[in-house]
């Protein structure tokens, strides 16, 4: 049965919106589980914990790049499905995404190629040495390929979304993330007289299996739940060029979003084993809430989208209003529950005494971020539902080389380190959300008077 569209009436109710929202997040949380399963499991063997725990976040920072330069697709295509499902002509676009989801699979395999002979230098520029070194790479070796499957279902998740379903890619992800738990158990510390202990390689050979997992339904339930077909057609949709524009914008923003976690994570090793393994727990931490918070940027993107195809201006406003209220909430929430379970998150991940007095030194700077993070995400789901990327890649531009860089330098120069690294993480945050709002504002409240 093909799932149902409302071409008519866009409700911005805040049970439509977590309709939307809560499946979305979900779904969007399934990729840093499998990194925090990774860090949880590989944290507490018996042997290296800590500089396996390391060697997880080092190589998460580089894959979680290589995720976010080219799954930006899922963004791009759910702009254009949604503005054309607002518009009542989907049927003008229904080869897009297939077109989408070739080019961007084809360049993945092209990223394996090209980085799996040279994974000891891509490692060793983040500071890694000797053991983590190692482990680094023996993690990345088994673990990048599942980076096709990723952006596969990347993709599909965005065909879903611009077609306001949200549903589909949470069961998706829930198999996903609940075969890699059990897998990661499995392997990491292996089945007495059956399944040996694989330790590091264990937890990278999990996520690929749930990553293939994950693929394998996405296809199933595009083809079963939605009109869009997956068969490759040409010539190319006359929107193949708006697509390729945008991935470009969110190309060069997210080079510059990745350098700031370059920087962060180059800074953090620097520092020694036991600073980089607490900042490989804080940030995946960070991770998993702002995933968690895209649940509700993902029902902004997806709406937005829908009421721009429309020319629903003041609708768009009234959204804009809600999501802001939504985000304060969301982020005071996290940030509280955080607070509640301050110690026993830190024993969760690892039981290294000098690890463990880091993270409790310098968690709660994540935990202020929160509010500020979910303002800042979910402008960015707004304005990628509107298409508007150049405006996104100017301010994380912006964010990084003007606000991020220059202060975690500065801080570092005083001897801060964990604390600068966050410090200036919570800057860079400021300088992302505070422009997007009042950007957005000057647009649409003179629109919204004329609609």
């Amino acid at each position: 049965m093909l799932l149902r569209i409302d071409l008519v009436n866009t409700d911005i109710s805040l049970k439509h919106i977590n309709k939307l929202a809560i499946p979305a997040l979900i779904s969007g949380i399934s990729e840093p589980i499998l990194s925090l399963t990774d860090a949880a499991i590989v944290g507490n063997i018996d042997i290296h914990a800590t500089e396996s725990l390391a060697a997880v976040g080092i190589v998460t920072t580089f894959l979680s790049m290589l995720i976010w330069v080219l799954g930006q697709t899922r963004s791009a295509i759910s702009s254009i499905v949604s503005q054309y499902v607002g518009a009542n002509q989907l049927d003008k676009i229904k080869n897009l995404p297939a077109q989408a989801i070739y080019i961007i699979t084809s360049l993945s395999i092209l990223i394996v190629i090209s980085t799996y002979p040279f994974a000891q230098n891509i490692f060793k520029l983040y500071n890694a040495s000797d053991l983590i070194l190692d482990y680094s790479i023996d993690y990345y070796r088994i673990r990048v390929f599942g980076f096709p499957f990723t952006l596969f279902t990347i993709a599909v998740f965005g065909a879903f979304r611009g077609l306001q379903n949200t549903f589909y890619p949470m069961i998706i992800a829930i198999i996903g993330a609940s075969a890699n738990i059990v897998l990661d158990i499995i392997l990491v510390y292996g089945i007495s007289d059956f399944i040996p202990a694989m330790n590091i390689k264990g937890a990278a050979y999990a996520s690929v299996i749930a990553q293939l997992i994950m693929a394998i339904f996405s296809i199933y339930y595009l083809l079963k739940k939605t009109p869009i077909p997956l068969k490759l057609s040409f010539p190319f949709n006359k929107e193949i060029n708006k697509f390729i524009i945008m991935i470009l914008n969110l190309f060069v923003r997210t080079l510059a979003l990745n350098a700031t976690l370059y920087f962060a994570t180059r800074f953090a090793t620097g520092y020694g084993a036991a600073y980089i393994a607490t900042y490989t727990i804080a940030i995946n931490l960070w991770f998993f809430a702002a995933f968690f918070i895209d649940g509700y940027a993902s029902a902004g993107n997806i709406l937005s989208g829908k009421l721009f195809g429309g020319k629903e201006y003041s609708l768009l406003l009234k959204l804009s209003n809600k999501l802001i209220k939504y985000a304060i909430i969301i982020g005071v929430i996290l940030a509280l529950v955080g607070a509640v379970f301050y110690y026993p998150i830190g024993r969760l991940f690892s039981k290294d005494p000098e690890v463990l007095a880091l993270f409790y030194n310098s968690f709660w700077i994540i935990l202020v971020m929160q509010p500020l993070c979910s303002l800042a995400f979910i402008f960015d789901g707004m304005f990628k539902g509107l298409g508007k990327m150049k405006s996104l890649r100017n301010v994380l531009l912006f964010s990084t080389f003007v606000v991020f860089i220059p202060i975690l330098f500065w801080l570092d120069s005083l001897g801060y380190k964990l604390h600068g690294i966050f410090t200036a993480l919570t800057f860079w945050i400021l300088a992302r959300g505070i422009p997007l709002i009042i950007k957005f504002r000057k647009i649409f409240i003179p629109l919204s008077q004329n609609n």
